[in-house]
């Protein structure tokens, strides 16, 4: 399959970097037309710095950007490829965006955290697809079993569940070990020491219901140890953590009261 890449971030990088292992990127175009070089030169791709230079006889266009910028691209590069397949990779983001402007629309979402510094294991990355068309769709099922063993076809209103629960489970997470760093440091203690007990966390939420799982002082209803935490945070003069601490509490306390 010919592919062309919009975009030269993290998901583009991953998605050009495991899809040229069977099938020939010809083009990456970016904003950033350095970018869309760097990343071309790694799967022998051209980088392009305008729409009309999309090649007519691409199979498949897959638009990698951030979800605001995806209806201002579709404007721009359906006038040049108005026949060929056209995917964005937004979890958040309708199919029916790329279908007001373009017949031959898709989704080819990766439930998945990227950094240019690691790699991933598509084969456990679940993969979701979507399309217009039938025989598009068959086309996006078949890209994505090569991809990952856990693929799926989900409509928009699914994967935007999928999405939001996603923000709860990775991106606020990491913003908690963010938090739990800072607050170590300040008594220049090691966070590697909190190592296990994250990873403990991680692996029993997804061996059983993470709510039966739930340990601390807010499940418990233990106030001295509340009370005692939020001074500390007083102290330190972080009424940011104090707020955060007092909501995620309470939380807590009320989901295991019911």
């Amino acid at each position: 399959m010919r592919i062309g890449i919009i975009g030269a971030g993290r998901v583009a990088h991953h998605l050009a970097q495991t899809l040229s292992a069977r099938h020939q990127i010809v083009q990456i175009y970016s904003r950033s037309l350095d970018k869309a070089a760097q990343l071309a030169q790694q799967v022998q791709a051209s980088a392009i710095h305008s729409p009309e230079q999309f090649d007519a006889t691409l199979d498949l266009v897959i638009i990698a950007v951030s979800d605001q910028s995806i209806a201002a691209v579709i404007e721009q590069v359906h006038p040049h490829l108005p026949e060929v397949l056209m995917v964005h990779t937004s979890g958040s983001t309708a199919m029916q965006l790329l279908q007001q402007a373009h017949a031959r629309a898709g989704v080819f979402y990766p439930l998945q955290t990227f950094s240019l510094e690691r790699e991933i294991d598509w084969s456990q990355t679940p993969v979701f697809i979507e399309a217009a068309d039938e025989d598009d769709q068959a086309v996006l099922l078949q890209l994505a079993n090569e991809l990952s063993q856990r693929v799926y076809a989900y409509s928009s209103e699914q994967r935007l569940s999928l999405h939001l629960a996603a923000v709860f489970a990775c991106n606020f997470s990491n913003y908690c070990y963010d938090i739990a760093r800072q607050i170590v440091d300040v008594q220049q203690v090691d966070f590697s020491l909190l190592y296990p007990l994250m990873l403990e966390t991680a692996q029993k939420a997804t061996q059983a219901d993470p709510k039966t799982m739930q340990t601390g002082p807010a499940m418990r209803g233990d106030q001295n140890i509340l009370q005692m935490h939020q001074q500390l945070l007083a102290d330190a003069q972080r009424p940011d953590l104090q707020a955060v601490y007092q909501l995620f509490s309470q939380q807590i306390l009320e989901r295991h009261q019911s």
